[in-house]
């Protein structure tokens, strides 16, 4: 439901609420004192309509938890750049909590949020799921990113992402190989992998190729971070997968791509 009232009431169009509903909820949110953590219910689409009602100058001055992933992207590219908030890719309370909250995904969960107490945290994956390293090599920044598509849609607007000096993190779903290339390309040509200091590739759950079922997103990765001289890590278990870890993202990213190790810090 939308904050405060029932979600019949609120449903417009294919969205739980006007655009302008929608951004006064978030924003009174974050304005108020008592709600210290929002936790997505899910994704979806159309976050992307409301980003420029945010209130970024209040959200700044009143940071809170903020989690989620897939559509909610649009969020934490928009907070961490605009808000210089840390927000987590993590898991959603209707995808991941009511349905199966299971004990890696919350562990992992529960560490990332502890990065505030502690002086660094390393990212893990479920046991018998190992990083594999596409491009060696070390490099540290501050860690951005989330669905793929949603970065490439955000390209050529006033919130596109900025990845100069950053760790890009990139995931998506149920998308056909050729459209995970074009996505790519997009990120390639717009010149955001020359900026990014390193890649951190998560999950692509439900990922198909009609034309060749044997060439998926690990051969079409292989094939597209040939000679790129920066690191990259991938089969990082985070996005829309059962367990996930969670990334935070605006902390700084110390990542050691030859050794499989990915540490995240505030400083």
């Amino acid at each position: 439901m939308v904050r405060g009232r029932s979600l019949g009431a609120a449903l417009h169009g294919y969205s739980a609420g006007s655009r302008e509903l929608r951004a006064a909820d978030l924003n009174g949110m974050f304005a108020d004192p008592e709600i210290k953590a929002m936790l997505c219910l899910r994704g979806g689409d159309s976050a992307n309509q409301i980003l420029e009602l945010l209130d970024f100058g209040l959200i700044r001055a009143n940071p809170k938890v903020f989690v989620g992933y897939s559509d909610i992207t649009n969020f934490h590219v928009a907070f961490n750049q605009r808000a210089e908030l840390i927000t987590f890719h993590g898991p959603m309370v209707s995808s991941n909590m009511i349905e199966d909250f299971d004990f890696f995904t919350k562990k992992a969960f529960q560490t990332a949020l502890r990065l505030g107490r502690t002086n660094s945290m390393l990212l893990e994956n479920p046991p018998g799921q190992e990083f594999k390293t596409l491009r060696p090599g070390r490099a540290q920044g501050i860690a951005a990113g989330g669905n793929l598509s949603l970065i490439s849609a955000l390209l050529g607007t006033p919130y596109e992402l900025d990845t100069r000096g950053k760790i890009l993190f990139l995931e998506d779903v149920e998308e056909d190989t050729a459209h995970v290339d074009r996505y790519l390309y997009q990120l390639k040509y717009a010149g955001k992998f020359d900026a990014a200091a390193g890649v951190l590739i998560g999950d692509f759950a439900g990922q198909s190729n009609r034309y060749d079922p044997g060439y998926l997103v690990e051969e079409l990765l292989r094939d597209f971070f040939a000679g790129y001289e920066k690191p990259v890590l991938m089969n990082i278990k985070s996005g829309h997968c059962k367990p996930m870890s969670t990334i935070p993202l605006g902390a700084v990213c110390r990542l050691e791509a030859d050794a499989g190790r990915v540490r995240f810090c505030l400083e």
